[in-house]
């Protein structure tokens, strides 16, 4: 585990510093960490709020935009959910040692992606032929 060393607030990772030193992974899994919680408060409020609406309401017009709203709302929860399933894997990969590292060619991915996209698994250029080969095979 990396959470002996200290990272402060300030700190960003540098291309000048060896790639995924104790120091980027900590602070990686911080960044990962409180990606989590925030979602996860989101979910809360979000239960919270369908629980407190459950009154039924007599115009079919209400009624209706309410539903979709609810709809709308569960579909963004769903995806979130998978969203930190992908946290927890990133956050797997930091215990294993295979964080920040493509799935595909086993090359270093760019620190500008982690910090974009802190659950990237493929550098930008595996990921480009990723979608150029999913985009082909949608086509057919």
């Amino acid at each position: 585990m990396v959470s002996g060393i200290e990272v402060d607030d300030d700190y960003r990772p540098s291309e000048d510093e060896p790639f995924m030193n104790e120091r980027q992974l900590e602070y990686f899994r911080r960044k990962l960490l409180a990606w989590k919680e925030e979602i996860l408060h989101d979910a809360r409020g979000t239960l919270q709020a369908l629980q407190d609406e459950n009154e039924p309401l007599p115009d079919i017009a209400d009624r209706a935009s309410t539903e979709t709203e609810r709809s709308l709302e569960l579909r963004t929860r769903d995806r979130q959910r998978k969203l930190i399933a992908k946290i927890d894997a990133a956050l797997r990969r930091i215990e294993e040692g295979e964080y920040g590292y493509c799935e595909e060619t086993g090359e270093p991915i760019s620190l500008r992606r982690l910090e974009a996209r802190p659950i990237a698994t493929l550098s930008i250029e595996a990921q480009e032929r990723h979608e150029s080969r999913e985009k082909i095979f949608r086509s057919d």
